[in-house]
C-alpha cells in the first residue's frame, strides 16, 4: 500500500533567544532542554540546548558579542541559539523548557523566530521565576477559549513514548 501520511519537512531553521534574569544565582551550567511547536502538532525538541549555543546578544547594544567565548545561561545575559528541525505550518504557540541537574535557573523570556517565515515566529514567552527541576515548564497559547470567566487554556501533557514491544496495559 501507499503511504498517504503527509511528509514533514526537516529543514527549517529557527533562532531561539533566551534571557537569563539578573537575580543572584539565576544562571545555570546544567542541561537545558527546549520544546516548541504549533497548532498542527509540529514539534521541535532539543534535548541539550547548551550544545547549540550560537551567540551572546547584548540587550542594550545592537551588536552581537560572538568573539567572547562563554557558557550559555549566565545571569544578566541573553543567548541566541540556532536550531534546525521540522518545519511548523502555523505560528509557534507553545514553548517549554526543562532544567536537568542540581542547580537553579531563572529565565526571563524566550522567543523563537522562524528564519524565512516571520509570520510563523512566536511571541515572547515569559518565565521570570526559577524553573522546577526535571519537568517541562512553559506556556501553551495554542488551544484557548474565551469564557465569561476569562481565557481558558488547555493543559499540555508530555508523556514518554513507549517502545513498540512494550504492552500499553499492565
Amino acid at each position: 500500500g501507499e503511504d498517504l501520511s503527509p511528509q514533514k519537512k526537516e529543514n527549517c531553521t529557527y533562532a531561539v533567544t533566551i534571557e537569563t534574569t539578573c537575580t543572584m544565582g539565576a544562571g545555570t551550567s546544567n542541561h537545558i532542554s527546549l520544546r516548541f511547536g504549533d497548532t498542527k502538532s509540529n514539534e521541535i525538541l532539543v534535548k541539550h540546548l547548551n550544545h547549540k549555543h550560537v551567540r551572546w546578544v547584548d540587550p542594550l547594544q545592537p551588536q552581537v558579542l560572538d568573539d567572547v567565548p562563554r557558557k550559555p545561561f549566565q545571569a544578566c545575559h541573553v543567548d541566541q541559539f540556532q536550531i534546525t528541525g521540522q518545519c511548523v505550518e502555523s505560528p509557534i504557540c507553545y514553548l517549554y523548557l526543562k532544567l536537568t541537574g542540581n542547580d537553579d535557573w531563572r529565565p526571563g523570556f524566550a522567543q523563537v523566530r522562524a528564519l524565512g517565515g516571520a509570520r510563523l515566529s512566536s511571541n515572547y514567552f515569559y518565565f521570570r521565576r526559577y524553573l522546577p527541576r526535571h519537568v517541562w515548564h512553559g506556556s501553551d497559547f495554542c488551544d484557548r477559549e474565551v469564557t465569561p470567566f476569562g481565557i481558558k487554556y488547555k493543559r499540555k501533557v508530555f508523556v514518554k513514548k513507549t517502545a513498540s514491544h512494550e504492552p500499553l496495559l499492565p
